[in-house]
């Protein structure tokens, strides 16, 4: 009785680990469709995701007080320039007050801090739209595949996960 009791708990295992490996071996699929949005840029150009179908991606939630997020921008330049021949795009949205943070002081950080990609302003929508009930932190960045699917969401200052969520999408 014992003897089958072990060969059947063993079994269960067994049969467990298989399930689990095979779950392991599923490709990676990207996840729901970025949501679109219609966005003005500092200098007051609509800017809507749909018009970078086609391209990947990178969506960066920011703001110009927040450290982590200063300290992504050298990153995010760098990666911009690596990547931008293959096909990334990098969209920086404020996230600032804009009674406190006008766009003029925007175009004035863009330039010092050496920001070569566009910067956006926020609205409620983009928000409720990318982060629904869900506490915002920022920076939050959102790589976007070619067909507009999003295939990761990175919050905070992580480098090396960034880096290497850029790189996957392009292999």
């Amino acid at each position: 009785m014992k003897k089958n009791r072990t060969l059947g708990i063993g079994l269960s295992m067994l049969f467990a680990l298989l399930l689990l490996s095979a779950g392991c071996e599923k490709p990676v699929e990207a996840g729901p469709l970025a949501p679109d949005f219609s966005l003005p840029d500092i200098s007051g150009q609509i800017i809507s995701l749909e018009q970078y179908r086609g391209s990947v991606v990178l969506l960066d939630f920011w703001a110009t007080w927040c450290g982590p997020c200063r300290m992504t921008i050298p990153l995010l330049t760098r990666l911009h320039e690596q990547y931008k021949d293959r096909g990334l795009v990098i969209l920086g949205i404020s996230v600032d007050d804009p009674r406190l943070i006008k766009d003029s002081d925007l175009v004035y950080y863009k330039k010092m801090a050496q920001i070569d990609y566009p910067l956006l302003r926020f609205n409620q929508k983009v928000i409720q739209d990318y982060f629904s009930s869900e506490q915002m932190a920022i920076p939050t960045m959102f790589v976007i595949d070619r067909n507009g699917r999003i295939r990761n969401r990175i919050v905070g200052f992580q480098p090396e996960t960034l880096e290497k969520s850029v790189a996957t999408v392009f292999q």
